[in-house]
């Protein structure tokens, strides 16, 4: 499982023109889900993603978590083109993404496990064609890989 994860001021999610998704301050999660992928790196991501500690204190380090600051959200994208492998040729091969049905069943289990954590989550649309719009703050922006 891969996740580039964004703080962001805000950010939505359109589909064929109109507004799905929308958050103010928290994270822009990407969600990839990688063939062999299963619940126990869902459980590690959901984790790791809510205590990342990416929010400034008051002393102006990062040293809080989503969950420490007690609000914000998250808005989680399906995106299956973080497997994508442009190494060879000029297209790039999508063999390591995960089937469909199933990648679908672990993002919204990594959305629900987020959700039991306390936090405010809002999603895209698995499978659609969707316009991402953020606002991102810092910049931050990190990659994780689950083990």
């Amino acid at each position: 499982m891969r996740a580039v994860i964004q703080r962001v001021l805000e950010a939505s999610v359109a589909i064929d023109g109109d507004t799905v998704s929308r958050i103010g301050p928290g994270l822009l999660v990407l969600l990839g889900v990688r063939r062999g992928d299963g619940e126990s790196d869902v459980g590690w991501m959901a984790e790791k993603v809510a205590n990342l500690r990416i929010f400034e204190d008051q002393a102006g380090k990062m040293n809080r978590s989503l969950l420490d600051e007690g609000s914000g959200a998250v808005l989680v994208v399906s995106q299956f083109t973080l497997y994508g492998d442009a190494h060879k040729g000029r297209r790039p091969s999508f063999i390591e993404a995960c089937e469909p049905v199933e990648a679908n069943r672990l993002y919204n289990l990594f959305c629900d496990q987020l959700r039991g954590l306390g936090l405010e989550v809002q999603t895209g649309e698995f499978a659609a064609h969707m316009r991402v719009a953020l606002v991102n703050d810092g910049p931050v922006t990190l990659i994780l890989d689950s083990p």
